[in-house]
């Protein structure tokens, strides 16, 4: 049988949120009020209907065709602060994901677990979970699910079900311009996974699952000047490997009403402790420069893999997007050189607000096979088309559809379309 969400519905009734507000946080701190814990709350569900269709053109594919229809639902409560010094709060998550089609023999998808045994994704699947918040001034403690934003550790959005992070962080803004960050997760729920797993390096499907007890992790980011921040990440997946990240972002106004921003990003990885999958080298280079004007932004990203290994990726393949040129194909492979370009138009500026268009092409080449075999490349086209509705009974109801071609020396091809209507319903 598939595994599906655990309910929530009861322990979301503010009455019984109340009682165990008191229960929870009485014997921490007899006097803090649970009032603005409700007060300040909110609830929310995500509806996503997801369709993914990727057509793989190659011999080396074990399938011509996989994909999948799928309805997800995402139910988010946030809870506010209790009173006093030292406040507290409880946040809960439920996310559950129904196959509507995409059976028939089709491999995986990367958007909902594959039973092997029956030949075909599972009907449905689900999972939840609890945060627990602690916040004195303006540092806060967080435990349990998290969904980062970080250099060293990134949720991922891209599929029907979000994966999550498990641990503890801690972040500090009680300095002006420095955002202090640090904690630790030991566990995943990856984006086509109901379970939550240690963390291990992604190497390919079915590929050798060397777990780690954790990923330790401390960084700052610090606005230099109005226009200038720079920041600096570390990370410590215990016994696979050691990550330091240093990045500078710049934003520039030029004559004629032109915007530039210009991203360096570097990444260092090394092996860590008992090396679980051996030695790791790899050091990644990228430069982002966007220039903008009513409306349109014309982008370059150039970036640079240097060493014996390729950057390091965890459970189901969690993307890094702080790397310039990530993307379906990642551009990660080692001593692969990338580069792309970019193009965005916000439709607001003709008058249909919510409307976006984005183009790009990347190109990879230099790639090491290793084994004295000669190098290879690829390539990849995206075109994005988005739609989010901007009054009326239907507004925030979201439009996407995303086409990506993409092409491998050594390797199958494939095209890839994907259609995504969202909408949040807000219960309070």
């Amino acid at each position: 049988m598939a595994p599906t969400a655990i309910p929530l519905a009861n322990t979301l009734l503010p009455g019984r949120l109340s009682g165990a507000c008191l229960l929870s946080f009485g014997l921490l701190s007899p006097l803090a009020a649970c009032a603005d814990l409700i007060a300040d709350s909110q609830l929310n569900l995500g509806l996503r209907n997801f369709y993914l269709d990727r057509d793989l053109r190659g011999d080396s594919s074990p399938t011509s065709r996989v994909g999948s229809w799928t309805q997800g639902f995402d139910l988010r409560f946030q809870s506010g602060y209790s009173e006093g010094p030292l406040q507290f709060g409880l946040d809960a998550s439920a996310q559950y994901v129904y196959r509507l089609d995409g059976g028939g023999g089709r491999g995986p998808d990367t958007v909902i677990p594959y039973d092997d045994s029956r030949g075909e994704p599972l009907s449905d699947y689900g999972r939840a979970a609890l945060t627990a918040k602690l916040r004195y001034g303006k540092t806060e403690l967080t435990i349990g699910e998290h969904r980062p934003r970080l250099p060293v550790a990134f949720f991922d959005d891209s599929r029907q079900m979000v994966s999550t992070f498990h641990g503890f962080q801690i972040s500090s803004q009680e300095i002006q311009g420095l955002s202090l960050t640090a904690g630790r997760f030991d566990r995943i729920a990856s984006r086509e996974s109901a379970n939550h797993e240690k963390l291990y390096l992604f190497t390919r499907p079915n590929g050798p699952r060397h777990v780690s007890d954790g990923l330790n992790f401390a960084g700052a980011s610090y606005e230099l000047l109005p226009n200038l921040s720079a920041s600096y990440f570390y990370g410590q997946l215990e016994d696979i490997y050691r990550q330091h990240y240093l990045g500078l972002s710049h934003k520039q106004s030029l004559a004629g009403g032109y915007q530039l921003k210009t991203d360096l990003r570097y990444y260092d990885n090394r092996e860590d402790g008992d090396a679980l999958y051996g030695d790791i080298d790899n050091r990644s280079y990228g430069l982002m420069g966007a220039l903008s004007k009513n409306g349109h932004t014309l982008s370059l990203g150039l970036q640079r893999m240097l060493g014996d290994s390729g950057f390091p990726t965890l459970n189901g393949f969690t993307p890094q997007p702080w790397l310039v040129n990530w993307s379906a194909l990642a551009f990660i492979s080692p001593n692969e050189k990338s580069w792309q370009v970019r193009y965005d138009y916000d439709f607001s500026h003709m008058g249909v607000p919510g409307l976006q268009l984005a183009a790009r092409y990347l190109r990879g080449s230099g790639i090491d096979r290793g084994n004295q075999l000669s190098d290879t490349s690829e390539n990849e086209r995206g075109l994005f088309l988005s739609y989010v509705v901007q009054s009326g009974p239907l507004r925030g109801l979201g439009f996407s559809w995303m086409n990506i071609h993409a092409q491998l020396k050594h390797g199958s091809d494939f095209e890839e379309n994907r259609l995504i209507t969202t909408y949040t319903w807000k219960f309070w």
